[in-house]
Formats: C-alpha cells, structure tokens, sequence
C-alpha cells in the first residue's frame, strides 16, 4: 500500500505504507482513512515533524553513546532516519503553505 499526499501547490508525495503511516501518526493524523492538513494546520504540522526529527536523532546518538559503553556494535550508520524520509513532505508542507491551499491524501 501507498499513501500519496497531494497539493495543489506541488507535485505529489508518494510514501510506502510504514512512512507513510508513522508520518501521520506523528501528525496526530488517522491513517487508515483520507485526511486533509488544512493551511492554517500547515505552521503546526512542520514544527511537529521537526521536533520527531529532533527526538529520533537524539535517540540514535543515546543508542550510539550505550552500545559503544557496552562495547557492542553501534546501530547501522547507514539507516534511513526519519529526517531523510519526512524531508520530501516538509517541503510539500513549505510549498502549500506560501499557497496557501491544503493537502489531501486517500481522496
């Protein structure tokens, strides 16, 4: 399954169903339906997505501080974090809210 967010201020983003189902549950969003971000909910939405970025990456480096504590292997360098993978909608975020217009998804 994907999810696709659309905008009339943007192409399209398409996210596979883990993304884009974390992505709405950050946003406080219901993923197993449509759903729509309102352009006054826009400034609220980026901050929240900027802050689970924030939490993820400080969680990595806890994990990264303990496993080198322990001796064992740090957690792979290389992963996909969350700042990689909510970049594209952040700016489909930025995008619509100069135009002021919404951003739709399941429609």
């Amino acid at each position: 399954m994907l999810y696709r967010f659309k905008s009339k201020a943007s192409g399209d983003v398409v996210m596979l169903q883990p993304n884009g189902k974390q992505l709405l549950e950050i946003l406080g969003k219901d993923p197993a339906g449509p759903g729509i971000i309102l352009p006054e909910q826009i400034p609220a939405a980026i901050k929240t997505l900027q802050d689970a970025v924030f939490e993820d990456e400080a969680e990595l480096q806890r994990e990264i501080q303990e496993a080198l504590a322990r001796g064992e292997d740090t957690p792979d360098p290389d992963r996909i974090t969350l700042r990689v993978r909510v970049a594209p909608f952040i700016d489909l975020l930025q995008h619509s809210l100069r135009e002021h217009t919404e951003i739709v998804w399941g429609v």
